[in-house]
């Protein structure tokens, strides 16, 4: 982005605004606290206050500074508390969408502000919980953006902070310093940081790629659409690296990214027979291939997931495993010598005990719903558990060990008969309709998660795929199908795809 000097006299008789707009955890305090320093230190008076969003990670806070010069004669300005739409001179977004919600609320400006926002995403929880892709268009914002600022600087910041190891917040402060829109010298933005006395050298190198962000257009490279695809390749273990080969020697190479993908999952998921088992149920399909390799990708990418569901035995395996702490002493910027301790929010239901249990035995329990009753009482109930103490990372440990017996617990049992009823489906209709069938696995989109939400994508499914067969022998089969997953998707409660099977009777 091309430099501007303000056309504005920020230095005299009208107070600068600054709104940062932070979700917990990002540093906006911090950032505040920063600017209120440099600003002092350069003669200024200058006033922060802040709105905080309702919890850590899921609600956004606004942070608010006025500045401007102190008078000769001493007497001190009343200075606003909350930013007024159309008042704002800068306007930082720690994230992409939280300089979307800045707009909305009509404080950036196209005669007077400057839009500073890091491009990263971190979702919201409403686009987390949507049943099919609920994530924004990015898009929208950064054109909505470019019409409504003066000036858009925009560039992943929290990457800049990773590969400093450092906060955003100092990739951010850099950036309003390289965005030249105070009047105020870098040197005092450094000496800010210095002044605080925390993490310094981290910070001041985070500082400096955030001013060389706004100082420096980012280069446009070309996109790489096979950056981060999975590849068809061994790992060094030799029995991994037979089902490899085997890959290799079945399978059409346009597949080769998805069987590459669902190999280590269900391998990771279980063991090496279990990946046999996998390219088996691939290869079922190869006989009905009669043109790309399209059916063979959506059977390699859905039976994958249908493979790897999630109890609480991979659950509790997620948990414990030692990259999972060493992402998070990362994510938190961590020194060495420092304690994190982690507290997860665990509700189990007696659904996924039976489920953990014996095939013969869960059985037994179900049969009796009074006792069933009665243990639920104990079991489901809400638990903070901190997974770096002994007392609950060592029950958990014993947990994930349990999936040597996986095959053997009565949600695996039930798992596989549910899967082999819907690749039955699928089959039955690539024999005269591929369209059909490649429609009929993508329903497996439908179940996902576990406890409630896996029990209402199930029921979905189960729902879309009854409809389906009764389909079959229509010649816009498939289009139905599709209709049908999308209307699963479109609600958490399944009235879209009601009313879609409901329309599907009347043909």
């Amino acid at each position: 982005m091309n430099l501007m000097t303000p056309t504005r006299d920020l230095a005299t008789t009208e107070p600068i605004c600054i709104a940062v707009m932070a979700m917990g955890g990002q540093g906006g305090g911090v950032l505040v606290d920063w600017i209120v320093a440099l600003a002092e230190s350069e003669g200024f008076v200058a006033q922060s206050t802040s709105v905080p969003g309702v919890a850590q990670r899921t609600g956004a806070t606004i942070y608010y500074v006025e500045m401007i010069r102190a008078r000769a004669d001493g007497r001190y300005p009343v200075l606003a508390l909350a930013p007024m739409p159309g008042k704002v001179d800068v306007v930082i977004g720690a994230e992409l969408m939280e300089a979307g919600r800045a707009m909305q609320r009509g404080l950036v400006t196209p005669e007077r502000t400057t839009l500073i926002a890091s491009s990263h995403r971190s979702y919201a929880v409403q686009e987390k919980i949507a049943p099919g892709d609920g994530i924004a268009d990015d898009g929208k914002v950064y054109r909505a953006a470019q019409v409504a600022a003066k000036r858009l600087i925009a560039f992943d910041m929290a990457a800049l902070a990773e590969q400093t190891g450092s906060a955003i917040s100092a990739v951010m402060l850099g950036a309003l310093a390289g965005s030249n829109a105070l009047p105020l010298p870098r040197s005092a933005y450094e000496a800010a940081i210095r002044k605080a006395g925390v993490g310094v050298e981290a910070s001041l190198r985070a500082f400096a790629a955030g001013f060389d962000g706004a100082v420096k257009p980012a280069a446009k490279a070309k996109p790489d659409t096979d950056a981060g695809a999975p590849k068809l390749q061994g790992i060094g273990d030799a029995q991994f690296d037979a089902l490899v080969e085997r890959a290799r020697a079945e399978f059409p190479a346009d597949a080769y990214a998805l069987l590459a993908a669902g190999l280590r999952r269900v391998v990771d998921f279980q063991d090496i027979g279990y990946g046999r088992e996998y390219l088996d149920l691939v290869a079922t399909f190869l006989p009905f291939r009669r043109g790309d390799a399209a059916l063979i990708s959506a059977a390699a990418k859905y039976i994958a997931v249908a493979m790897a569901y999630d109890d609480v035995i991979r659950v509790a395996d997620l948990k414990t495993r030692a990259d999972r702490f060493k992402r998070v002493r990362t994510e938190v910027v961590a020194a060495p010598d420092q304690v994190v301790d982690i507290t997860e929010f665990m509700h189990p239901r007696m659904e996924e005990v039976i489920g953990t249990l014996p095939a013969k035995l869960g059985l037994w329990l179900e049969a009796r719903p009074r006792l069933v009753r009665a243990l639920d009482r104990v079991v489901n109930k809400g638990r903070r558990v901190r997974t770096t103490t002994i007392r609950w990372f060592l029950p958990l440990y014993i947990l994930a060990g349990m999936r040597r017996f996986r095959r053997g617990t009565l949600r695996h049992k039930r798992e596989v008969a549910h899967r082999d009823a819907w690749l039955d489906a699928a089959r039955t209709a690539a024999a005269s309709n591929e369209a059909l069938a490649r429609a009929i696995i993508e329903l497996r989109r439908l179940v996902k998660g576990y406890s409630d939400t896996h029990a209402r994508g199930l029921s979905k499914f189960d729902r879309a795929l009854a409809a389906a067969v009764r389909l079959r022998d229509r010649s816009d089969a498939a289009d139905w199908v599709r209709r049908l997953r999308e209307a699963a998707l479109a609600d958490e409660d399944g009235k879209a795809l009601d009313g879609a099977i409901a329309t599907i009777a009347t043909l």
